[in-house]
Order: structure tokens, then sequence, then C-alpha cells
């Protein structure tokens, strides 16, 4: 079975092909620290050494990128202690142990962030909160995000992680860049391909700087929006190219405006539309996430070149105990 097989990710050797996607469990502490209660959450899904890759929840850079109450923070030192219990505990149990960073742009709101107004590309309705009033960044603000995620990137290294993923999918910040259905900017940030993924390359290569060479660093992006006027799998193909050059020593797809799933798809591997195409593009592992049930799916899409990892998500959120059944 191809998804027992080892697999090397910029030298650092997962011992099979399954992965743990994050998902976001909203049990952190005050202040997003890790509880006791997150701790649990992973050491019953992970336990017993049987998932190669573990991607931790989205944790957010800064308060204004927080997503949800209850969500994970990277956006200040004092979380590194925490952190590295969490860095620990997936290490102790035989995985590598990768942490997403996040800015949720205007997939937030005042509600959550004290206060603050959620920012954006562009000043338009997030397209799963068409309601939200948001504000356009200053192209001095998107300036700053290289910055913010290259910190939250060294107190992820600080805490023991082997490496950490950057989010650029499912309707947050950086995917509300690269999408054309949330970026209208006119200047060096908005229009061509070119132009919509230009912020996106500056926090990989921030990161990569941050990090350094030998750390996994990945990449999770909404390759397609699976709608008219939307970002497209050929658009996915050219950014993920760019992404390589730039560091990324793994590519992690999922859906763009779409979220993490896309309606009237329940097939196994529901996004190997995109991973497919990136996975014959560029020479780093690529990972694939969506409506994968059993080790059985799993595996069929790994011989079938969909991808070289499989994620399983809901499936191990329904039963914790899931990759011991199937992985046994």
């Amino acid at each position: 079975m191809l998804l027992k097989q080892p697999i090397s990710i910029n030298g650092h050797t997962a011992h099979n092909r399954l992965v743990l996607p994050p998902m976001a469990s909203k049990t952190s502490g005050d202040y997003g620290y890790v509880s006791d209660e997150m701790l649990h959450y992973y050491k019953g899904i992970c336990d017993g050494g049987y998932i190669g890759l573990v991607i931790t929840e989205h944790a957010y850079i800064c308060m204004n990128g927080k997503a949800s109450d209850g969500q994970l923070s990277i956006a200040e030192d004092g979380v590194i202690p925490g952190m590295k219990k969490l860095a620990d505990l997936i290490h102790d149990c035989g995985s590598k142990a990768v942490c997403q960073i996040n800015h949720a742009g205007s997939g937030t709101n005042p509600n959550v962030t004290g206060g603050l107004i959620p920012v954006a590309p562009s000043a338009v309705g997030h397209p799963k909160r068409p309601d939200n009033l948001c504000r356009a960044m200053t192209v001095e603000e998107i300036e700053e995000l290289p910055k913010l995620f290259a910190d939250a990137a060294r107190r992820a290294m600080a805490a023991g992680f082997d490496g950490v993923e950057v989010h650029a999918c499912h309707g947050y910040l950086l995917n509300q860049f690269y999408s054309p259905m949330t970026n209208f900017r006119t200047d060096a940030y908005g229009g061509s391909l070119e132009n919509r993924i230009r912020i996106i390359r500056k926090c990989i290569a921030a990161v990569k700087e941050a990090i350094g060479p030998d750390a996994i660093l990945a990449v999770r992006l909404g390759g397609s929006d699976y709608e008219e006027g939307g970002a497209t799998v050929e658009d996915a193909v050219v950014a993920c190219k760019c992404f390589a050059e730039d560091g990324a020593n793994l590519i992690d797809i999922s859906g763009g405006m779409c979220s993490f799933s896309i309606p009237g798809r329940n097939f196994p591997g529901f996004f190997r539309d995109v991973s497919e195409a990136v996975k014959q593009a560029v020479d780093v592992p690529v990972i694939l996430t969506g409506g994968v049930w059993s080790a059985a799916n799993a595996d069929k899409l790994l011989t079938e070149d969909a991808a070289d990892l499989i994620g399983v998500g809901r499936a191990m959120l329904k039963n914790p105990r899931w990759a011991e059944e199937q992985m046994k």
C-alpha cells in the first residue's frame, strides 16, 4: 500500500503519507494559548503513531487576523511554551509537526477581534459573509504582512515544529488576494495573476528566511474557486510553480472561495483536478485533502498520481481512532 510508504519532505521523513490536515478545534484557552483540552484533542487523534504528518489548526498572526473565538494564536511570544507542548506531543506520537499560520482578512468580524474593522484586498463582502463590512488595506498595511508571517514562523520554530504552513485558501486573506472574486485592486497587488500572488510570494520569501533552508515550508492554496469569474486550475499551476521557486517545499491543495467543499462533488479527492495538475508542474510533494473516508480511497488517489500525500480531515474528526483502524 503506497499510503504506508515513507516520504521525504525537504529532508524530513514522514513514515507514511497520511496527513492530519488543519481543522479548527476551537479549544484554545485565554489569549489563544494551547489548552489542556487542545492537547487532549490532538492526543486522541495522533496517539499510536499512525499519521505521518500533522498540520495543526490555523493560528492567527495578529489580532486583526483572528478568524473566530477559541482560535489558536501565534501572534506573540507568550504562546511559545504552550505551542512547544503541542509540538512535543505530536512528535511523541511519531508524526512530523507543521504549524499553519493565517490571517483571516474579511473572514473575521469585530466581535472576534475586539472591535477592529476587518481588512481585505478590496472593500467587498466576503463570499461566505456578504454582509460583513471590511475596508481595503493600504499598500503600507499589505507590505507589513511578510514580517507578521515571518515573526509567527519564528515562534513556531522556537516551539520545536518541523516547519510552517502559510494559509492561502478557504477565503482567508492571502486567498482573497489570489482570487479575482475578492481582489479588485488596480495597483501592484491586483489585476493580473502575477500581481494577485505578489504578496503571497513576499510572505513565502520572508517565512523562508525566518525558518531557514532545512525546515518544511508548506503553502496551502485554494487553487480554484469553482465559480465563474474565480480562480482556476490554470491559475493554481502558475502560482504553485512560483511558490516552489520562492522556497516552498510542500504544496497543500484545497478550495478557494468555496472553502473546503464543492457543491455537488462528494467523491474521494474532489480537489484532485487541481492537485494532479500542480503535481505535474512542480518538483515538491503535493497534498490532496477532501472526501477521503477510507485508506483504500487514499491509496487509490496516490496510485493514480493525484497527489503525493493524502489529508483525511472530517473522517478523523468524526472518529479519532480512524487512523488506527485504517492503517493497522
